[in-house]
């Protein structure tokens, strides 16, 4: 029993969506997520994950007043790579309301001081994939050396919204060669309401790279899914990656945590493994669930079994009453 382990109150941050929370080697825990409102980001840091409902908070960057990165500000990460902060998120155009063809791209912003709250926040521009098309969700990892872009973009020859997409990256924010086609929605559960593959996030554990991703829409449908590939395998060959058929992580009535998903992963105060994901306290009542703030950030420890897979479980029940939006 690791008696010296946070006891995690959840939520860690109200009316979050998206979370994604980084382990710094400083110690501190970094966090952004989707602010209501989608004009901003947001960055908190703590020495807990608990810590970060009333940590130190900053506003690094806004919504340009018009084009492209104008518009609903989405699902930001927040990564330290080759020695610099960088943050990944999705805008619109303000010319969306027009023309669909203005709907999301992906974007990265820099900054070379040591601490995020300090320094300038540079853009750095639009990730290019190798076609233009409604794209968002990008994250970063590094792995035998390489550095690694996945995100969710759709094809118009593909039926659906979003699928998954993975390429090696020249720099922070230049993709490099051939990108590969990871996953699209296929089984049932990730066509509720949208045909949808997003939010992926890596995990490389016991010889393999993991990526979860949420699929559906973003009410109580939506649930988390499981690709892999074994580390040794070449990354860029679709044939390396599988696919669970069933969705790892979902709904949980008893425990009042409604479509859970678009998660990320940290590391708890003794090592432990450690899930964070946005959830709904209820079942979406009525409209656009993108209009309903109430996704909330959860966090939770998860183990794996015996042949090396994660198990994430059943989400927690909320400990918090709420009372406050943070």
């Amino acid at each position: 029993m690791k008696s010296n382990a946070e006891t995690i109150q959840n939520p860690i941050v109200y009316e979050r969506a998206d979370p994604w929370v980084y382990l710094h080697t400083d110690g501190y825990y970094y966090f952004t997520g989707s602010v209501p409102g989608y004009q901003s980001i947001e960055i908190r840091k703590a020495k807990s994950l608990n810590g970060l409902a009333l940590g130190d908070r900053k506003n690094i960057w806004y919504a340009h007043k018009t084009g492209p990165m104008s518009q609903l500000i989405w699902a930001p990460e927040i990564h330290f790579i080759q020695g610099k902060w960088y943050i990944y998120f999705a805008a619109s155009d303000d010319e969306l309301i027009r023309d669909e063809e203005h709907h999301h791209r992906m974007f990265v912003i820099e900054n070379s001081n040591e601490n995020p709250f300090e320094g300038e926040w540079v853009e750095k521009g639009q990730i290019l994939t190798q076609f233009e098309s409604f794209s968002l969700d990008g994250t970063v990892f590094e792995h035998r050396k390489s550095l690694y872009y996945v995100w969710a973009q759709q094809d118009p020859r593909i039926p659906g919204n979003s699928n998954l997409y993975l390429s090696k990256m020249e720099n922070p924010w230049t993709l490099q060669g051939k990108q590969v086609l990871l996953s699209i929605p296929e089984y049932e559960w990730e066509k509720k309401g949208f045909k949808v593959n997003e939010g992926p996030a890596v995990i490389i554990r016991n010889g393999k790279v993991f990526i979860t991703y949420s699929g559906s829409a973003t009410d109580e449908n939506y649930a988390m899914g499981l690709l892999w590939a074994d580390e040794s395998s070449d990354l860029l060959n679709g044939f390396s990656w599988h696919k669970s058929e069933k969705p790892v992580f979902q709904t949980s009535v008893r425990h009042a945590q409604f479509g859970p998903g678009h998660n990320s992963f940290t590391k708890g105060s003794t090592g432990e493994d450690i899930l964070v994901y946005h959830s709904r306290p209820e079942k979406n009542q009525v409209g656009d669930p993108l209009a309903n703030p109430n996704r909330h950030a959860i966090a939770q420890t998860f183990t794996w079994d015996e042949q090396g897979f994660p198990i994430f479980g059943e989400p927690v029940a909320n400990t918090k009453v709420e009372t406050k939006v943070n």
